[in-house]
């Protein structure tokens, strides 16, 4: 499942991450390309970001092959197996070290103008990278962050082959990684968008970060944008969420996740990147509370389901620069239930549905009211539900359409698929998110 670009990887990622949210957590990004991945991981767990600076101690004769490693404040990890091994001098460890201690110079001269080094005594450290080949920096890092004090260090990338996964956890506590594709090849072939990334992005990602309380803009209709958590108001009931708004936006999506899943659905988080690269918001919010999700009644109760999607959209409107923004739904599973119900009643002027792999005939007798133009997904190996998605299409008065993806399952986790959901959603929504929802009513 690859990835849109380092921000859409470090969403995904901080899905996986939630567990780690707390005030002794300190989220480290690996200069360079690693900084926009942990960026989005640190907003998503509210912790402070920081640049990790190690650079690899290579072998003379074999720079690839880590010998040790260096960092800030003089932190020094010497691969004792290797130096013995390859018969390496301390005169030779130190002509290499002094040239690496250079580099390391020039770049906390550089990051530390912006963000001086966050104490990590006590600390968890979240190390991030944008992806591991062999793991020899990942390694490094992980040891410089343990020889800084932290009491736990959790290694989290987007992808790295298993070798290197299995390899690495002897130096972290815990390895996160979102995929693991076979065969692995290069990093930047998973990433759609994998331009080199400079210091200056580094740096304004540091600052921004720094700042992060101030910039957590509400949308406005003079075209700000926003990228935020926040807390839907289902009647007295808070859900938690994330609302972004790209400046401008013509519209915006609220997403209807589905059963066993929330709104750090990895497949969702990837669609609705898709949908900020072309100017639409999105929302994604928990349909259920901890408490009621315990019982697997809720997880079922369409009607339950169709009134939180329908209380989060008149917030969602609520909210300023929001009022006359067109909204549409992305549902799956039986959040495609509910959004079908949320979108048959009365005034809801919800302008397009787009339904991934979901459970439309769970919707029932209101899928005869649904007037918004509703595109059904599904995978050309998902039999039954293909099956349902026809006959719930049958019985729907407005426009409708159904695509089914080849070689998809359930789950569109097969290579390419869900890059056609996010594609074909994109479309969607931009043919029929207009100005004027009304005609959707």
């Amino acid at each position: 499942m690859p990835f849109l670009d380092r921000a859409d990887a470090g969403r995904r990622l901080a899905g996986l991450l939630t567990g780690e949210r707390g005030e002794d957590t300190v989220v480290l990004g690996l200069p360079r390309g690693g900084v926009p991945v942990a960026y989005e991981i640190a907003r998503a767990l509210s912790a402070p970001l920081d640049v990790i600076l190690v650079r690899k101690v290579g072998l003379p004769a074999q720079p690839e092959l880590a010998m040790g490693a260096i960092g800030e404040d003089g932190v020094r990890v010497v691969n004792d197996d290797v130096v013995d091994a390859e018969h390496v001098s301390d005169q030779q460890f130190g002509r290499v070290e002094e040239l690496e201690r250079a580099e390391l110079s020039r770049r906390a001269d550089r990051y530390r103008t912006v963000r001086p080094r966050v104490p990590l005594a006590g600390k968890t450290a979240i190390v991030v990278d944008d992806g591991i080949a062999t793991g020899s920096t990942a390694r490094a890092a992980c040891q410089v962050a343990r020889a800084h004090g932290a009491a736990r260090v959790v290694l989290a990338v987007p992808l790295a082959p298993q070798a290197s996964i299995d390899a690495l956890a002897s130096v972290a506590d815990e390895v996160i990684c979102a995929e693991a594709p076979e065969p692995f090849l290069a990093i930047g072939q998973w990433y759609r968008d994998f331009e080199q990334t400079g210091d200056d992005e580094v740096v304004a990602l540091l600052r921004r970060a720094a700042s992060a309380p101030a910039e957590e803009m509400r949308p406005g209709a003079n075209g700000t944008a926003a990228d935020r958590d926040v807390i839907v108001l289902a009647g007295p009931v808070p859900l938690p969420g994330r609302l972004t708004v790209p400046g401008g936006a013509r519209g915006v999506v609220v997403f209807a996740h589905g059963s066993g899943s929330s709104r750090n659905s990895p497949r969702n988080m990837f669609v609705a990147g898709a949908l900020h690269v072309v100017g639409l918001g999105s929302l994604l919010f928990d349909l259920l509370t901890p408490e009621e999700e315990a019982d697997r009644a809720n997880v079922f109760d369409i009607g339950l389901l169709a009134s939180r999607l329908s209380a989060a959209t008149t917030w969602l409107r609520e909210q300023p620069g929001l009022q006359q923004v067109p909204v549409g739904y992305f549902g799956a599973s039986t959040g495609v239930a509910a959004a079908l119900r949320a979108a048959a009643g009365p005034g809801s002027g919800i302008a397009a549905v787009v339904s991934r792999g979901g459970r439309p005939d769970l919707a029932g007798t209101a899928l005869a009211a649904v007037r918004a133009p509703t595109l059904f997904l599904v995978g050309g190996l998902d039999d039954r539900v293909l099956e349902l998605n026809e006959s719930a299409r049958a019985q729907l008065r407005g426009e409708s359409q159904l695509v089914v993806i080849p070689g998809a399952g359930h789950l569109f986790a097969e290579p390419g698929t869900l890059e056609q959901v996010a594609s074909l959603a994109r479309d969607w929504f931009l043919r029929y998110l207009r100005a004027d929802p009304s005609a959707a009513r």
